[in-house]
């Protein structure tokens, strides 16, 4: 199972309680602590250890992350442990944070080119997705050779491979069919 889906309910989850509450900007601050205390190597080395019960891990998590989580931050904390899903706070918050941008209606949009894109090209692209999403869009832009040519965009859910990879990758599984 992919890990988005594993994690999108827990993020749905949080953002519902956050908006209900008005809290949306704590729960950003306090997923963004978690994320990061979860990828320490020391906390992923306890976490993993078989010396350590759920309910230590709990305890050394809640020792880390100190006074800045509230009760519901702790519930948090300890239905991951128990569900085994600690690990996948990075992919909560990288959720969280997308259902609201999605609320405040920005889309967030990953464009991989093969090579540098000018200020222009950019600029171009993003217009082009803010009309057909109908929504302002911010972008994140990469470079991956790999791609051969072209670009491939990640916006949301949709993805636009229009690279020469992309392609080639095509032609060859209609070939193998």
């Amino acid at each position: 199972m992919e890990i988005v889906t594993i994690a999108r309910p827990y993020a749905e989850a949080l953002y519902r309680l956050a908006s209900q509450k008005g809290t949306l900007a704590e729960w950003s601050s306090k997923l963004e602590l978690a994320s990061a205390v979860a990828g320490d190597a020391a906390m992923q080395d306890a976490i993993s250890s078989p010396k350590f019960t759920r309910s230590d891990v709990v305890q050394l998590f809640l020792d880390v992350v100190g006074k800045d989580f509230d009760e519901e931050g702790q519930n948090l904390i300890r239905l991951l442990v128990e569900n085994g899903r600690l690990a996948l706070l990075p992919e909560i918050t990288a959720q969280f944070e997308k259902l609201k941008a999605e609320q405040s209606g920005l889309l967030e949009a990953t464009i991989s080119s093969a090579y540098p894109l000018t200020d222009e090209q950019v600029d171009e692209m993003v217009g082009m997705l803010e009309k057909r999403f109908a929504r302002k869009v911010t972008a994140q832009i990469s470079v991956d050779p790999e791609l051969i040519g072209g670009v491939k965009i990640n916006a949301g859910d949709v993805v636009i491979d229009a690279s020469v990879r992309g392609q080639l990758n095509n032609m060859t599984f209609a070939l193998k069919r």
